[in-house]
């Protein structure tokens, strides 16, 4: 894709309300847009309670398909007190988010620096985008690490200024948050029967998103190839 990044519009309103903020076509690598789209116009099918609890099951699956190195990683919580935001991870593999943020907490904060004398839910103490892609998948989502953070939205749900603002602190760069939704993908192509076509054929991403569809429809399309990342 080319052009030059999207524009964010969007106000706090007198009152302090959050307004949302409305952003341009998703300047996304097309392998990327590929891959994340697989997985969004799938999840769209799905009814509105379920459907970013599907989105973030996909992208585990792939990661888990990888050992945790797919660069995609799903709803990694980060330590907004820390400069530059910290991810937080599990204990023993560098590239896994943490599982439970709630234990988490309790065990670890006031631990580092600028951490409050407690924790308090809804400040904006911690924040989780749903997508940061990275540029090397063996290395932990830390900003040097990340490509882009995509913010995955199903309408009338949309990006508000305070997320926007948290990603920015976490991407380092506004011009790294893309919004991507529904109406961005081609959600009336099939998908390939990636089972039937070589994998150097088939290719890197149709690969990962026929692997989507497969676990979304928990075994019921043909078994495709080992994508290799």
């Amino acid at each position: 894709m080319t052009g030059g990044p999207p524009l964010a519009s969007g106000n706090m309103s007198p009152d302090g309300v959050t307004t949302p903020v409305r952003l341009g076509q998703p300047q996304l690598a097309p392998l990327d847009k590929k891959v994340l789209c697989s997985a969004l116009c799938q999840c769209d099918n799905m009814p509105d309670i379920g459907k970013q609890f599907c989105l973030s099951g996909r992208l585990r699956v792939l990661d888990q398909m990888r050992d945790y190195r797919s660069p995609y990683k799903q709803e990694i919580n980060y330590d907004m007190t820390q400069s530059p935001p910290a991810p937080i991870m599990g204990r023993g593999i560098a590239t896994l988010g943490h599982r439970y943020l709630p234990g988490w907490i309790r065990k670890y904060w006031g631990a580092e620096p600028g951490h409050s004398p407690g924790y308090t839910a809804g400040q904006g103490l911690i924040r989780r985008p749903d997508v940061v892609i990275v540029k090397d998948p063996v290395k932990p989502p830390t900003q040097d690490n990340i490509k882009q953070i995509v913010e995955m939205k199903f309408p009338p749900d949309t990006l508000t200024e305070l997320q926007e603002d948290a990603h920015k602190q976490i991407a380092g760069d506004r011009k790294k948050l893309q919004v991507l939704e529904p109406g961005h993908c081609n959600c009336d192509a099939p998908e390939p029967e990636a089972a039937r076509i070589p994998v150097d054929t088939l290719g890197w991403a149709t690969t990962v998103a026929a692997w989507i569809a497969f676990a979304l429809l928990r075994g019921h399309t043909p078994r495709p190839p080992l994508p290799a990342f």
